[in-house]
C-alpha cells in the first residue's frame, strides 16, 4: 500500500482547501458525489456546476483530461490503481480532480491523476473538477508539492521533483526545505542521488537498492571501485550498515588493492569505537573515521563536492 502523508501547510495554502485527498478504500456515499451507472459510467449530476467548500465543481469528459509536464510520479502501480477503479464502480469519485483550463479545449490536471487514470479504468465518461487558473510556475508548484507529500514517490522520483521545484521557482535548498516542511540535510541527501549513474538510478526506482545503499555507493570515489562495489550490492544481499561499512573499505584500499596506512585501523580498538564509526557513516551519509582511543583522538570525515561539504556543514551547524 502506498504510504499516506499529512499535508504540509504550504500546499494547503496553495490549493485554497485540502478538496484533493486521495480515496483508494471504500467510502460511503455522498449526496454530491456521482452515483455509478450499471455499466461504470456516472449519472449526471443534478445541475452542471456545484459547490465543494465554496468551489464550482462541474462534469468534465475524462478525455480532456491531459497529465500535467510537470509531473514527477512516473510511474503508477497497476494493481493500485485498479482497486482505485473498483472503489470508483461503487462509490463514484468522492473528491474531485483539480485542474486549470489549457486553453485549447483540454484541462492540465493540477492534482488527481491517480483518480483520474482509475476513472479511466472504470469506464467513466466524465469525473468531477474544479477548473482554476493558475501560472505555469504555480501550477508546477502545486503538482510537485501535491506529489512529494501525498504519494509514494520512489526516491529518484522524489528527487527529480525537488530538483524541478528548485529550478522552476528558483528556490535555494534552505527555502525548499522549509516550503516542504523537511530537514535540509534530508532534501541534500536526496538531490546526491541524482548524481548516480543512469543505470543504479535505475536500480533505486526498481527498488533493487535501497537509497541508503545508492548513498553508499556515492561515497567511493574511485570509479573502478564504486562500478564494481554496485555489482556486488546488486548480486548480494547487504544490510545499509554493512554497505557502508565495506564502502568506507573500498576508500582505503590503494589501486593495487592494499590498505592505506592508519593508525586507528591497524591498532585493536573497543568495539564501542567501531560502532560509533558505523553510526557516524550512517549518519552522514559519507566516509567517517576515528582515529583514536577511549580517551581521545579526532574524527575525520570526507566530502566529495562543494555541494557536499555544503550538506554537511548544515548537519553539523545548521
Amino acid at each position: 500500500m502506498a504510504r499516506r502523508i499529512g499535508l504540509g501547510r504550504g500546499l494547503d495554502a496553495l490549493l485554497d482547501n485540502n478538496d484533493d485527498t486521495e480515496k483508494s478504500a471504500a467510502e460511503p456515499k455522498k449526496s454530491h458525489a456521482p452515483a455509478p451507472s450499471a455499466a461504470g459510467a456516472p449519472v449526471e449530476m443534478q445541475s452542471t456546476a456545484q459547490k465543494n467548500k465554496g468551489q464550482d465543481v462541474i462534469q468534465l469528459q475524462v478525455d480532456k483530461l491531459v497529465p500535467n509536464p510537470g509531473q514527477p510520479r512516473k510511474n503508477f502501480d497497476e494493481t493500485e490503481l485498479n482497486e482505485l477503479a473498483d472503489s470508483i464502480r461503487n462509490y463514484g469519485i468522492i473528491q474531485p480532480i483539480i485542474a486549470a483550463n489549457a486553453g485549447d479545449g483540454t484541462y492540465i490536471i493540477i492534482a488527481g491523476e491517480r483518480r483520474t487514470r482509475a476513472a479511466r479504468i472504470a469506464g467513466l465518461s466524465a469525473v468531477p473538477v474544479i477548473v482554476r487558473d493558475y501560472t505555469d510556475q504555480k501550477r508546477l508548484e502545486i503538482s510537485l508539492i501535491e506529489n512529494i507529500q501525498r504519494t509514494d514517490l520512489n526516491p529518484i522520483e522524489e528527487a527529480a521533483a525537488y530538483k524541478n521545484l528548485m529550478d522552476f521557482s528558483n528556490l535555494s535548498q534552505d527555502e525548499l526545505a522549509t516550503r516542504m516542511g523537511k530537514n535540509r540535510s534530508t532534501v541534500a541527501n536526496a538531490l546526491r542521488l541524482l548524481k548516480l549513474p543512469v543505470e543504479i538510478q535505475k536500480s533505486v526506482e526498481e527498488g533493487k537498492i535501497s537509497s541508503g545503499h545508492a548513498r553508499a555507493i556515492l561515497s567511493i570515489t574511485e570509479t573502478k571501485s564504486r562500478d564494481k562495489f554496485y555489482k556486488e550490492l546488486i548480486s548480494n544481499e547487504i544490510s545499509v550498515r554493512e554497505a557502508e561499512k565495506r564502502a568506507s573499505s573500498l576508500n582505503a584500499e590503494k589501486p593495487g588493492g592494499k590498505t592505506k596506512t592508519n593508525n586507528a585501523k591497524n591498532t585493536k580498538r573497543p568495539p564501542e569505537i567501531d560502532n560509533m564509526e558505523e553510526r557516524f557513516i550512517s549518519a552522514l551519509g559519507t566516509k567517517v573515521v576515528i582515529d583514536g582511543d577511549m580517551n581521545k583522538g579526532k574524527i575525520l570525515v570526507d566530502y566529495f563536492s562543494m555541494e557536499d561539504l555544503d550538506r554537511l556543514y548544515e548537519i553539523f551547524c545548521g
